[in-house]
């Protein structure tokens, strides 16, 4: 049996994120989603909050877990049992940061490859911050999010 682990701060998922979890379920036999709890970034979300989003998100994929984590996240692929990091790409931008990030891994962790999924065209555009910036601005999210992210934003921001 094959473990993949998706790590990310996911505050919020995206559809875009679901879209690469979909992909990896078909292909691996387990996924876990890893929720880093405090990654060096500024969060709307609390740890508790995007787990909660992410497990009401991905509740229909039966080969789906999802876990906060702390450290080193080739650390917490070993704790996992996963020998691949799946990661997603948007742009060139993405690319460098990410292999960057996969030659470090590489030598923690020599026994955990990386598999990084193109972003589907269709949200090749989609980004966390973005979507924060257009629910301030009063914008639509349809189809960038699911409905309880766009409603947990909305509450969020907006109250």
């Amino acid at each position: 049996m094959t473990t993949a682990l998706y790590p990310g701060s996911f505050d919020p998922i995206t559809n875009g994120h679901l879209d690469i979890i979909k992909r990896a379920s078909s292909i691996f036999d387990k996924v876990v989603i890893g929720v880093y709890d405090i990654p060096l970034k500024s969060l709307l979300f609390t740890a508790d909050e995007r787990v909660d989003l992410v497990k009401k998100s991905v509740a229909d994929f039966k080969n789906v877990e999802v876990r906060a984590y702390s450290g080193m996240t080739v650390e917490f692929a070993r704790q996992v049992n996963a020998k691949v990091v799946v990661r997603g790409l948007r742009a060139s931008s993405d690319f460098e940061r990410e292999f960057e990030m996969a030659l470090m891994n590489k030598k923690l962790a020599p026994d955990v490859e990386l598999m990084c999924f193109m972003a589907n065209l269709r949200y090749q555009f989609l980004s966390s911050s973005l979507l924060k910036e257009i629910i301030k601005l009063g914008g639509n999210l349809d189809d960038m999010v699911p409905t309880h992210v766009c409603a947990a934003l909305k509450k969020k921001l907006l109250t």
